[in-house]
């Protein structure tokens, strides 16, 4: 590992894999995202420990309500025990929990959740973790020129003032900066509709290990891989 490098701003992960885990291991699916919380776990301290000040987290997009009916409920009961049983761990160590997503589908249990984990976690300022919960990136899209088209309409936008930074602005992550990385693991090379405008300038690592295995050392080899990176944003550089 480099002794001088490159640590990313905001790191964000689409976790892949614990279906395909559960099965070589002969067990549910559900299990398979019973045994992924952990590796959420060891990535939450990975990150704060390198000073990664963003990580988000794609954990349910709009496309899973088509899962099976038991697997759905399954994870928004483990997101509910989670919330309940991480929650003290994660004021410890500085970590401010964000949701991004519509919560219109949501039950007023996992709501409730929502709430709590926010606003216990509100002070934390190591890091931020942001959790794409029934998140869907073309939606957000739709829902940030809906917007937009109501500020003109009222009066209080012109069109010629609409730029790249009013959309960013009107968009679920409008508070953060753009991912500097993006790792899909289990060897899957798709963003399946997760940050798609953000993702405009970001690295891409896609490691073949499956969720539930992801652990700190494959995230340090995946922030080792990304300060090799040069990131040129377009432009020419003198090694060019």
């Amino acid at each position: 590992m480099s002794e001088q490098r490159a640590i990313p701003q905001h790191v964000a992960i689409i976790m892949d894999g614990n279906g395909r885990w559960a099965k070589q291991h002969g067990k549910e699916r559900y299990e398979g995202h019973i045994a992924g919380v952990e590796s959420v776990r060891r990535v939450v301290r990975a990150a704060a420990t390198h000073g990664v000040k963003y990580l988000t987290l794609y954990a349910f997009s709009t496309e899973n309500w088509g899962r099976p009916v038991a697997e759905v409920e399954a994870i928004m009961e483990l997101f509910c025990k989670s919330v309940v049983g991480e929650a003290p761990e994660l004021v410890k160590q500085g970590v401010k929990v964000k949701i991004i997503g519509e919560r219109s589908h949501f039950s007023a249990k996992v709501l409730e959740m929502i709430d709590q984990i926010e606003c216990t976690t509100k002070a934390g300022d190591k890091l931020t973790l942001v959790l794409a919960f029934n998140y869907s990136s073309r939606r957000e899209i739709v829902l940030a020129a809906q917007a937009i088209a109501e500020r003109v309409a009222s009066g209080a936008l012109r069109i010629e003032e609409i730029d790249e930074a009013t959309i960013s602005q009107h968009l679920m992550t409008a508070t953060m900066p753009d991912p500097d990385l993006i790792i899909r693991t289990s060897g899957e090379c798709r963003l399946s509709n997760f940050l798609l405008w953000q993702a405009s300038y970001a690295e891409f690592y896609f490691p073949e290990v499956l969720w539930p295995d992801f652990d700190e050392k494959e995230f340090d080899h995946a922030l080792e891989v990304y300060s090799q990176r040069e990131r040129r944003y377009g432009l020419v550089t003198e090694k060019n």
